[in-house]
């Protein structure tokens, strides 16, 4: 059993229905989230993250692709 994370996770797109690959992003080097991001085919962007549920979700929720975990 391996503790890190998949590099590559495979979603059905949300506008299309064909599946995604998307890939863990190096933009955290934060143990809370492992954020992942794709683009299908057909355009639509695909974003996924998993870790501590305050993070995924503000990752989640923030359309900027540029976005990184930060510690108050």
């Amino acid at each position: 059993m391996s503790s890190k994370p998949a590099r590559i996770l495979t979603f059905k797109c949300k506008a299309c229905s064909k599946p995604v690959q998307v890939f863990l992003q190096k933009v955290s080097a934060c143990s809370h989230i492992q954020p992942y991001q794709g683009i299908c085919k057909c355009g639509e962007v695909m974003r996924h993250a998993t870790g501590q549920k305050e993070a995924v979700e503000s990752y989640m929720a923030s359309s900027d692709t540029l976005w990184s975990h930060h510690h108050h």
